[in-house]
């Protein structure tokens, strides 16, 4: 009899010995799935913040460029910006080490959200400033029809800019020179259009400069388009915006067909890139 009490407590204490062992066998594995749940989860919530992180960097892009061409716009138009400001100075990026995916992100992502959340506002704010800049130039850019008309503000010609505006070793001499002008490359016979309204002042041979049309725009400025092989235009004659006035050429001193493009603001060359919006 005592036997079998043994054997039946045996059998009894093996029993809830296995129940238990199984139990929580099933809870580890419960953990298990609830701790790969949530490393997944975080996962997703990762490539959130990565994906959230470069949207806001897409827009401070877009709102820089915006920036951008407004300022030279109101270049062009001769209209003073007086202390505008895009304000994207003030935004900071979210650093890449924050989302480098060997960090546990689970430490501080909730900062993360909040900073980039603060970013996203901020930039609303600027976007919502820039709309009222562009609003102000509008309406001053109608008021300068006329100036804006006999302003350079296309390319003269398509081709390569082979050499800018400013300093450079001079391909003749090798010596350091100034150059007063955009160099366009491409082949001979290419058009060129004159890059505003305007007269005519001049046509003819100048030197160095081979073929050359100067065009008085007004208001100070003037264009000048030097190495032509065939001038289209008269003196005294009356030309629009894009109107085709010579072709490209390769006359006076030139290493090779080019147009030489001048921008002239009260007799004195400035940068022709400035004055180039398409």
């Amino acid at each position: 009899m005592l036997l079998l009490l043994a054997c039946a407590g045996t059998l009894s204490y093996c029993g809830y010995d296995y129940y238990f062992l199984k139990q929580a066998d099933h809870d580890t594995t419960a953990l298990h799935e609830t701790i790969a749940g949530q490393k997944t989860e975080l996962e997703d919530q990762r490539r959130q913040i990565q994906v959230f992180a470069g949207e806001i960097q897409a827009l401070k892009r877009q709102i820089t460029k915006l920036g951008q061409l407004e300022n030279q716009v109101r270049l062009i138009a001769d209209i003073d910006k007086s202390g505008r400001s895009s304000g994207l100075l003030g935004i900071g990026g979210v650093p890449e080490t924050d989302l480098d995916r060997e960090i546990p992100l689970d430490a501080h992502h909730n900062a993360l959200i909040r900073e980039m959340h603060h970013q996203v506002k901020q930039i609303r704010s600027v976007a919502d400033k820039e709309k009222l800049d562009f609003k102000d130039l509008i309406v001053k850019l109608g008021k300068k029809k006329n100036l804006l008309a006999s302003t350079p503000s296309i390319k003269p010609a398509s081709g390569v800019i082979t050499s800018p505006f400013g300093y450079r070793n001079s391909p003749f001499t090798g010596k350091k020179t100034f150059h007063s002008g955009l160099d366009i490359s491409n082949r001979t016979g290419t058009k060129i259009v004159s890059t505003a309204a305007g007269k005519v002042i001049f046509t003819g041979r100048k030197d160095s400069y081979g073929n050359v049309i100067i065009i008085d725009h007004g208001y100070g400025k003037a264009t000048q388009y030097a190495h032509l092989r065939d001038i289209l235009v008269n003196n005294g004659q009356q030309v629009k915006r894009g109107e085709a006035i010579a072709t490209l050429g390769n006359t006076g001193r030139s290493t090779g067909p080019h147009l030489h493009y001048e921008v002239l603001v009260n007799g004195t060359p400035v940068n022709p890139s400035k004055y180039i919006l398409n």
